[in-house]
């Protein structure tokens, strides 16, 4: 970007722990199965031998580092071989592998971050019910 551009930036906002933990952990499991889709493209892409049905789907919200966590909790004790990485890997029962980190944001927090990038806020966009916020900056 050039000095006097303009970047529109979304983001989705810190909401309370339970509206953020339902979103990752839907009742119908659509995002469990996404999230095991992961071991099925390591299976194919690594020639790896994952069993998604030996892991359990875990998210939640750490409030601290305002971020969605997503991990594949291992059912049992088991090695899972990647061959094209000429690797076997171990899981503990109860060991999990982090999948995901979705970032949350505050108006601040976010208005920060493009400050660090040498963007200077200019306009802030958010619902009634807050979810979901825009931030036009402007290239300094």
């Amino acid at each position: 970007m050039r000095p006097g551009d303009h970047f529109l930036i979304g983001a989705d906002l810190v909401k309370s722990t339970d509206v953020l933990e339902a979103a990752y952990d839907d009742r119908q499991g659509v995002t469990a199965e996404f999230n095991r889709n992961v071991l099925s493209v390591m299976n194919r892409e690594l020639e790896a031998d994952f069993d998604p049905a030996a892991f359990d789907h875990v998210a939640f919200f750490d409030r601290r580092k305002r971020q969605i966590e997503m991990h594949l909790r291992s059912r049992r004790a088991q090695h899972v071989t990647l061959a094209r990485l000429g690797m076997t890997v171990p899981f503990a029962a109860g060991e999990t592998l982090h999948t995901e980190i979705s970032r949350k944001f505050t108006r601040r927090s976010l208005e920060s971050l493009c400050r660090g990038a040498d963007l200077a806020p200019r306009r802030w966009f958010e619902l009634e019910s807050p979810a979901f916020g825009l931030l036009l900056c402007k290239r300094v």
